[in-house]
């Protein structure tokens, strides 16, 4: 057992006993989770830490040659360089994402070379309908309430700017081999179907059930197997299913984040870290909910990207885009 912070792994040290637990193990910090993460009796590693801090743990099951279903999105966006040896053709490699689980699922069988291109949809967020000269004056609570998905905050966030699936965008590039032209986003405001693939010959497949994150879940844990009755089936379906494309100029966090996978190197690392820190920002009422997208431009504009060569760049960089959005917070009046 891991626990991230070191107060919280003493305690549960003490109290283990009063649960009959005297054997197990307690660990803290990124040490422990990437200890947890090699054990040798583990068969699968769900690897589902969000930000940075999952990279560490990733990389080293990956050194081990575990079987991961991968949820954490931002470690491949930060390390996907170091990490596309490993991942390129491995199927011990599922993603657990709704939307890479889908697409993973539509490739099952198929060769590879004759996709023509992946399309990610997108619910659009809280704030989708929401006129565009109020976007500015929106609250924490307004964003958090997700009209399809109960998420973590910081992912609800990342939803209403469409940087989550900028990240997904980034996280697809390494995941199926695709260029950046070549992944599409569109508008599906119900959430059914999760993601399609198109083949060269005009063909589409599309992955498609209720928003229930236990079934991709479950695809991730027991590939190339399935489960019994994971959630109820969409038979018989009633209802209209709606694709519409993304404005850009309403969620410019999008093509921020092409901006990033496209100029490559440690790009997409220090627009993650940087968002990272301004999601936190806004959930605490110091900046506003149209300045996190403003200043990841401001970042982005001014990078000099490394190569990614090891954890010592990305650890540098991160530092970097942590300081580098202290100094635009503290340097500008920021009214929310």
């Amino acid at each position: 057992m891991a626990l991230e912070d070191a107060e919280a792994a003493s305690e549960a040290r003490r109290q283990k006993s009063s649960f009959g637990m005297d054997d197990l193990e307690v660990l803290s910090g990124p040490e422990g989770a990437e200890k947890a993460a090699i054990l040798p009796d583990v068969d699968v590693v769900l690897h589902a830490i969000p930000g940075f801090a999952g990279v560490g743990p990733l990389l080293s099951s990956l050194e081990k040659g575990k079987r991961i279903a991968f949820a954490g999105k931002e470690a491949l966006v930060c390390a996907g360089d170091l990490f596309s040896g490993y991942i390129t053709g491995n199927q011990r490699f599922v993603p657990v994402d709704s939307e890479h689980s889908a697409i993973f699922q539509c490739l099952v069988g198929e060769d590879p070379c004759e996709v023509s291109e992946i399309v990610l949809t997108a619910s659009g967020g809280a704030l989708r309908d929401l006129p565009e000269d109020r976007l500015s004056s929106v609250t924490p609570d307004d964003v958090l309430k997700h009209p399809t998905w109960q998420m973590g905050k910081k992912i609800t966030v990342d939803s209403a700017t469409l940087f989550n699936k900028g990240l997904e965008v980034i996280e697809a590039h390494y995941l199926f081999g695709l260029p950046y032209e070549r992944i599409k986003v569109v508008l599906h405001r119900e959430s059914i179907v999760h993601s399609m693939v198109t083949f060269r010959d005009g063909t589409t497949k599309a992955q498609a059930s209720r928003p229930d994150m236990r079934l991709a879940i479950s695809y991730g844990l027991t590939y190339p197997g399935r489960m019994d009755r994971v959630i109820p089936s969409l038979a018989p379906y009633r209802g209209t299913l709606t694709f519409e494309e993304v404005d850009t100029v309403r969620f410019p966090s999008l093509s921020l984040c092409y901006r990033a996978g496209e100029i490559g190197g440690s790009a997409p690392c220090v627009l993650s870290c940087a968002d990272e820190v301004l999601v936190q920002e806004f959930l605490s009422g110091r900046i506003g909910f149209s300045h996190i997208p403003a200043v990841l431009k401001e970042i982005l504009d001014s990078y000099d990207p490394k190569k990614v060569d090891g954890m010592e760049t990305l650890i540098e960089e991160r530092k970097w885009a942590v300081r580098r959005v202290r100094e635009i917070l503290n340097g500008k009046e920021w009214s929310v």
